[in-house]
């Protein structure tokens, strides 16, 4: 946050359910709320209506800034709204889940408690990397930490991820964007360097980064940095459709 700062004011969004228990069905958008049996309140054009409202009452177009779903969205926001987002930076998220679900990793999911009493239960069962980041994530209490929204819920979120792809929201992006994926991804190898190489109405960069997984920002936070920082330095006013700068 606060080296984003020095490049214009900095929002921080939560995507709808991802706002606590019991805001977990909250929508902003046209779309409405409702619950993931409902069927549209989990899909990625209900979420991009969020945001969409969200950005209704600002002036300037906003960069979009997002790691692994929230990329998905920021990618698919600008696709279907331009005029609202000016750049993207889309961390650790490809385009296409076709067949896949969250089967392996049901099981585990299950055994998570819906609240954490102790930091080291946290960090035992995440790891001192993405320990911390759910620590930051989760919702603080008296007792504890509480999961910030409902497992089966974010579940059907990305089993709806697995019914479908999201190629041609990414060739209808048309402002400058940055992908940068961990070596240890957890998307499919090879997509997003194929996403920076059929995105042609648009200066698109990518980076790879050595030894990271899928939180590249705590895992290599100095490269992510950097890179991030690279680009938003290179974006010429009113960037929209621009080609890179030489």
């Amino acid at each position: 946050m606060p080296w984003l700062r020095r490049y214009g004011r900095v929002h921080t969004y939560d995507a709808p359910h991802h706002r606590g228990m019991a805001a977990a069905n909250d929508h902003r958008g046209a779309s409405g709320g409702g619950t993931a049996a409902q069927g549209d309140a989990i899909t990625t054009e209900a979420f991009v209506d969020d945001i969409a409202t969200t950005l209704a009452g600002w002036q300037e177009p906003a960069i979009l800034i997002g790691h692994s779903m929230g990329g998905l969205h920021a990618w698919c926001t600008a696709a279907a709204h331009p005029e609202k987002v000016r750049a993207i930076v889309v961390e650790d998220m490809c385009p296409d889940y076709r067949g896949r679900t969250t089967q392996p990793w049901d099981a585990w999911f299950a055994s998570w408690p819906a609240e954490f009493t102790d930091e080291n239960e946290v960090l035992g069962m995440f790891g001192p990397v993405a320990g911390r980041y759910f620590l930051d994530s989760f919702d603080r209490t008296a007792a504890g930490w509480r999961l910030h929204g409902r497992i089966d819920t974010w579940r059907a979120i990305a089993n709806h991820w697995g019914t479908r792809d999201y190629w041609q929201q990414w060739q209808d992006v048309r402002c400058p964007a940055l992908l940068v994926e961990g070596e240890h991804t957890l998307t499919i190898p090879g997509q997003m360097n194929d996403m920076a190489s059929v995105q042609r109405a648009s200066w698109t960069d990518y980076l790879k980064v050595p030894g990271a997984g899928h939180l590249i920002h705590d895992e290599a936070p100095e490269e992510y940095r950097g890179a991030v920082e690279a680009f938003l330095s290179a974006l010429p006013a009113g960037s929209r459709g621009a080609s890179r700068p030489g």
